[in-house]
């Protein structure tokens, strides 16, 4: 086992113009023995790039790389002791499945009594013990992905690192693996950084999460904290499915609140209490976001003309997705769309009326517009 250490490290492409491309710009990170880091973003952020930095794939323009307390920036791959994972993984097409796992083994010089006892545990931990005789094209795409896992698990190394690892299984077989890499890791303990621009699989995987944007990083912590306290608009709208509402609007002060108010002919309006929203002083009279989750608006079900700034709000509904559970309601305000995750339905409300809707004050955020970071509650 062992910890991962970044310090300022850049990944740089030169491109054909004498111009350079930063994929990764000075990044610094502590991955702690045993635990599982993911990094997310979308595609272009760096993640991948940092992982092949670490396995050695990818050349490290500026910066240091450390396992334990050792210098890897100029080490093989092969002596750095770690297990990569692939999107594709690409067996030898003529050996079997045995072979394809001890294939690494033999190569490490291991004894046949080593290298038989490590594929049986890893035969066994991915399920792979009924087809170890067969050839790779034998296997549907989940149980190649299952191999590739099996090999790096046999080769026992200090870290396993995955890149996209799941990005070409269909919805339910990265479901299934999703979970065996969640046991595995729990089962073994072994230091993880894992890849992905999925941020569902991040946040059902990762101790850590580090959400990364144009090569550096935008926030790390734990799944709930990135999701409920976003450092900026990029990470509340990465983490969630479907992503924050972002109402863009204007803040006056009235005695112990913030009064927001839609840009536009918008219809939102909502008081904030300044005591959650104290940074929020410096933005009175200047655009900002209010920032709204999806299951934090609620169809409004009261006769009662609401009150302004109760965050009541009438909108123009749009568009009705029923999810079973859940029902996702497309809303217009009359400056924006939004979305209205409910669990009660839409309650007959159809395309095209206009109803009342209730945001959740307690849960709503207040983002810059200009730099777009949070600037509460309690920012």
């Amino acid at each position: 086992m062992a910890q991962i250490t970044l310090k300022a490290v850049s990944k740089i492409y030169s491109r054909k113009n004498g111009t350079d491309l930063v994929a990764v710009g000075d990044l610094n990170l502590e991955i702690s023995d045993h635990e599982f880091v993911v990094l997310t973003g979308p595609a272009g952020c760096g993640k991948s790039s940092v992982v092949r930095m670490i396995a050695g794939l990818e050349e490290i323009s500026k910066g240091e790389i450390f396992i334990g307390d050792r210098r890897i920036n100029d080490l093989p791959p092969k002596d750095r002791d770690i297990a990569w994972v692939p999107q594709s993984y690409m067996p030898y097409p003529l050996m079997s499945v045995h072979d394809n796992l001890a294939f690494g083994l033999k190569r490490r010089k291991f004894s046949e009594a080593e290298i038989k006892k490590r594929l049986k545990a890893a035969a066994e931990i991915l399920g792979l013990e009924e087809l170890l005789e067969r050839k790779p094209n034998e296997l549907s795409s989940e149980q190649r992905q299952r191999m590739a896992v099996a090999r790096a698990v046999a080769l026992q190394p200090k870290a396993f690192l995955f890149d996209e690892p799941l990005a070409s299984l269909d919805p339910d077989a990265r479901v299934r693996m999703r979970n065996e890499i969640a046991k595995l890791h729990q089962r073994l303990q072994v230091t993880t950084i894992y890849a992905t621009h999925d941020p569902v699989e991040a946040m059902a995987l990762g101790d850590r999460i580090v959400v990364m944007s144009n090569g550096t990083v935008q926030q790390a912590g734990t799944a709930p904290v990135l999701y409920r306290e976003p450092a900026n608009a990029f990470v509340a709208r990465f983490l969630g499915d479907p992503p924050m509402n972002l109402v863009e609007g204007t803040l006056k002060q009235d005695r112990d609140s913030f009064l927001f108010s839609e840009n536009g002919e918008g219809t939102i309006a909502v008081r904030l209490p300044s005591s959650e929203f104290p940074g929020a002083r410096d933005f009175v009279g200047e655009p900002v976001l209010l920032g709204i989750r999806p299951e934090d608006i609620q169809v409004a079900h009261s006769p009662k003309a609401p009150e302004k700034y109760s965050g009541a709000f009438p909108a123009i509904v749009d568009l009705v997705e029923p999810l079973g559970s859940d029902t996702l309601i497309y809303l217009q305000t009359g400056a924006h769309t939004l979305i209205c995750r409910s669990q009660r339905g839409a309650d007959g409300h159809e395309f095209g009326h206009r109803s009342q809707f209730q945001i959740e004050l307690e849960q709503a955020h207040l983002f810059d517009f200009a730099s777009t970071r949070r600037i509460g509650p309690g920012a």
